[in-house]
């Protein structure tokens, strides 16, 4: 039996981190391994700390490497060295609470690679009041048969609105097909006025351009346009950082970019392998997002001339506390059940999960109102449901197949463990 390549101790600082299996593959397509991604993330280091830094986050776990499967981890594991940061996020819905990681030096980064990390995605707000977003993110998402160059374009509308607000946006890739805008703003508001503000804006590149939709279900959407998706300021939904890696089989980075560069960057140029020498000549090009903070009272008020016009406020997730914005309900119809049933019965099950209600809370959660149809209320009965966070994701695949907006709900259904394998 082959022996296990041994670990090697990463100095970082005044911490010693010990990788284990450092020669294992973590992408297939140029061969990277999980050493690679830690050399990676220590040419960035002061990037992607800053980045991070303070902000509760969500890990992107993949244990054995790209060609496995993606785990999404909120926990920080039992076993933790004591020099890691946390803080205590609330989940009411859930009745839950969950310590985050809280990124404030380089060795936290290095730690969380050892644990199998390729992305780090965290929220818009600091620890010390994780309620009150201190980042305002604009995600230009494409639609499926949307090319990049509407992208460029729309990133050219939102630099100019913001120019005209007076505002500094720092744009960078997204890492995949999109680009995001962040901007530093003032903690004094919570998460839905912040939304409330994103959406304003959102609608305002949408009269300015022909590439643009604001439209919050995916089924209504013109798949060539751009969507400003504006619920990406929602509680609890995070993006990649800057200077995070994806886990795309190219080892792609979420590169901070200058406006000058919006329309000969190419995102596919951004990896693991090209970004170190990148940094080392440009330093990081968000260094200077704290200098100022951005009052979003205009946004407000563009919000509340939008929506006395007659303009919906935002749709889609809500924050604690606050009452469920308008949706558009929908049944369930015997042919969605068929297809549900049709892909759980495809599933290798694994792990277990509390009872039919979970499943059937978070579907409610996604706008699928009771009274359900005879047969999805028999399978949610018959089904062994104690087999399920794969379950409870077929059924959230089911419905993305279908076209349904199913914002990031892997975070929730994924089983979280409590000392993940390395």
């Amino acid at each position: 039996m082959p022996s296990k390549p041994p670990a090697v101790e990463i100095e970082v600082d005044d911490k010693v981190v010990r990788v284990s299996n450092p020669d294992r593959v973590y992408f297939p397509e140029s061969g990277a391994t999980k050493l690679d991604l830690v050399e990676y993330y220590l040419a960035v280091g002061p990037g992607i700390v800053n980045a991070l830094y303070e902000r509760p986050c969500m890990l992107h776990r993949f244990p054995k490497g790209l060609a496995g499967d993606k785990v999404h981890q909120k926990r920080v594991p039992a076993g933790a060295p004591d020099w890691i940061d946390t803080v205590e996020l609330q989940f009411p819905r859930w009745n839950r609470t969950a310590d985050e990681l809280c990124v404030t030096e380089l060795a936290q980064v290095i730690w969380a690679v050892q644990m199998s990390t390729v992305e780090f995605h965290p929220w818009n707000s600091r620890r010390a009041d994780t309620e009150r977003p201190d980042e305002w993110r604009i995600d230009l998402d494409p639609g499926p048969d949307c090319d990049y160059a509407a992208v460029q374009r729309v990133a050219h509308v939102v630099h100019e609105v913001l120019d005209e607000l007076g505002v500094e946006g720092f744009p960078k890739t997204s890492g995949s097909k999109g680009l995001h805008v962040y901007v530093r703003i003032r903690p004094d508001h919570g998460f839905q006025d912040v939304r409330r503000g994103a959406l304003a804006f959102a609608r305002e590149v949408e009269r300015r351009s022909d590439d643009v939709t604001t439209t919050w279900w995916k089924k209504d959407r013109d798949p060539s346009q751009v969507f400003v998706d504006y619920n990406q300021n929602a509680r609890d939904h995070t993006i990649a950082a800057a200077y995070s890696v994806r886990g795309l089989p190219d080892a792609r980075v979420s590169t901070p970019i200058r406006w000058a560069e919006v329309d000969d960057a190419d995102p596919r140029d951004f990896t693991i392998f090209t970004v170190p020498q990148r940094f080392a000549e440009l330093g990081d090009l968000h260094e200077r997002i704290d200098e100022r903070a951005w009052d979003i009272t205009p946004l407000l008020e563009w919000a509340d001339r939008d929506e006395a016009e007659g303009a919906d406020p935002p749709a889609g997730p809500e924050g604690p506390g606050e009452p469920p914005p308008p949706h558009r309900w929908a049944s369930v119809t015997a042919a969605r059940t068929a297809l549900i049933a049709e892909v759980v019965g495809s599933t290798s099950f694994g792990g277990e999960w509390d009872t039919a209600a979970e499943v059937e809370a978070l579907l409610t959660k996604q706008g699928w109102q009771k009274p359900w149809s005879p047969d999805l209320s028999a399978w949610m009965r018959e089904a062994p449901l104690q087999k399920a966070p794969v379950i409870a994701l077929a059924i959230v695949r089911a419905l993305q197949a279908l076209g349904c907006e199913v914002a990031d709900l892997e975070v929730t259904l994924r089983r979280e463990e409590s000392a993940p394998e390395v």
